[in-house]
């Protein structure tokens, strides 16, 4: 049963992350969702049923369109499996509970979010409120419901108020801290340094993470850091003005994996010395 569900997850994952690359090509254009079916943007001809399974159809196609033979971009089927990846991962951390679809749903707009952003350089508002009401949905859910859901880097599944407190710790110190940084910088250099998507979307992390959200702010600074010497190694120096979404996106995912043990080493660290 652990392998059926297991796969389940990892192919709904994928077939999401085919409807996800339509959201991150047309939502920032206004275009909708739903029509046209999906084309080729090179030639517009329709994608034929069984030329859209996700990944498998750009094997078998050699990653070129039927009809014009122009390429397609590796990166539809890396999004494919990213997605899937990120379902079997939330299966894996809290099984069959609803805090699978919690974490799913959190992951899932946020591989949304990362792509968004490095195509654009903008986190959409509509998107970015749509995983916040989700995380306190997941809050109203564990309260009135007494089950785990979220937060998610907490052990609470009683009925009480702790899910909320949390939660509210976790969105006025992502939120407010990122927020006091961003006027802090702005002040002093007198331009922006941090955006306000980027504070919005801490803030909609509040609800998943808790007071764990300040490791994802940290931890997305560092990933920036980290990518932006990575890529001056290579040869291909990254603007400073880099989109800071997509670092964003995956300090919360390993936060909301690894944030409660990680900070737990640390203040024992900090008690008993190396």
């Amino acid at each position: 049963m652990d392998a059926l569900y297991f796969t389940a997850l990892a192919l709904l994952g994928a077939a999401f992350g085919s409807f996800a690359n339509v959201v991150i090509y047309r939502f920032p254009l206004g275009e909708s969702l739903s029509t046209p079916a999906s084309h080729c943007p090179r030639c517009d001809h329709p994608i034929r049923p069984y030329d859209n399974i996700p990944v498998l159809s750009w094997l078998i196609l050699r990653g070129r369109c039927r009809d014009c033979g122009e390429p397609i971009s590796i990166r539809y089927p890396l999004v494919e499996l990213s997605s899937a990846g990120l379902w079997l991962l939330a299966g894996v951390l809290f099984g069959s509970t609803m805090r699978t679809g919690v974490a799913i749903a959190f992951f899932y707009g946020l591989l949304i979010l990362a792509m968004i952003d490095i195509d654009t350089g903008r986190l959409p508002n509509p998107i970015v409120a749509s995983i916040g009401l989700t995380g306190v949905i997941g809050v109203v859910l564990a309260v009135v419901a007494g089950v785990p859901a979220a937060p998610l880097t907490a052990a609470v599944s009683t009925n009480g108020l702790a899910p909320v407190w949390l939660a509210v710790a976790g969105v006025l110190a992502g939120g407010g801290m990122s927020l006091g940084l961003a006027l802090l910088y702005e002040y002093v250099r007198k331009r922006e340094g941090f955006g306000m998507g980027d504070v919005k979307l801490l803030a909609a992390m509040g609800p998943f993470l808790g007071p764990y959200v300040v490791l994802a702010f940290f931890g997305g600074s560092i990933l920036h850091i980290l990518a932006f010497i990575g890529l001056r190694v290579l040869g291909r120096p990254m603007s400073p003005k880099a989109p800071f979404g997509p670092a964003l996106a995956a300090a919360g995912v390993l936060t909301a994996v690894f944030g409660a043990q990680f900070w737990a080493w640390y203040t024992g660290l900090l008690v008993t010395g190396p």
